[in-house]
């Protein structure tokens, strides 16, 4: 049977601190863009400021209730609206009171009511697309309908969404890298 000697590595002296080294490390919970951050609340701001604009002009319009895709963007709206408010609020919050909302439940929670909203958001922009340039282009009636409003709500409505897909994968990478 044969049996293993021990045997010395020699270990190199550690390396000199210097200016460089001292430099702290960038850790996930300090990303902009995440809850309890900056960056965060203004990408909450954005979005709860385009979905507002998109209710808002699409509602106005007299005859947003007979196509169901409208309606759908004004629902859709309203709740990415609500939603953004309510976890803006709590962004606010978090950097009054220096809290880190770095929580495994409270960022599943964020990432999932991320997902929802922006996943239904983006499918009432696309709808609401499809039906705008159905009524501009293809049967021509604009002049009998509000064409410049159904494109400025559904336009709000993918900028909402393009602030809101930021706050969804952020959240996303936090909860998959647990």
């Amino acid at each position: 049977m044969s049996v293993s000697n021990a045997s010395v590595h020699p270990v190199d002296a550690p390396p000199l601190q210097t200016e460089a080294a001292n430099v702290p490390r960038v850790r996930m919970k300090d990303v902009q863009g995440m809850p309890g951050t900056i960056g965060g609340f203004f990408l909450r701001f954005a979005q709860f400021v385009f979905a507002v604009v998109s209710l808002c002009v699409m509602s106005t319009t007299g005859d947003f209730p007979s196509v169901t895709a409208f309606c759908y963007l004004v629902a859709a709206a309203g709740l990415q609206s609500l939603w953004s408010l309510s976890l803006g609020i709590l962004d606010v919050y978090a950097l009054l009171v220096g809290r880190c909302l770095q929580n495994s439940r409270i960022v599943s929670l964020f990432a999932v009511g991320d997902g929802v909203t922006s996943t239904l958001t983006f499918a009432a922009a696309c709808a609401s697309a499809g039906i705008t340039v159905l009524i501009g282009n293809d049967l021509g009636v604009c002049s009998q309908n509000h064409c410049l409003e159904f494109e400025t709500a559904t336009a709000m409505a993918f900028l909402s969404w393009f602030c809101a897909l930021p706050s969804f994968l952020l959240n996303f990478w936090s909860l998959a890298s647990r």
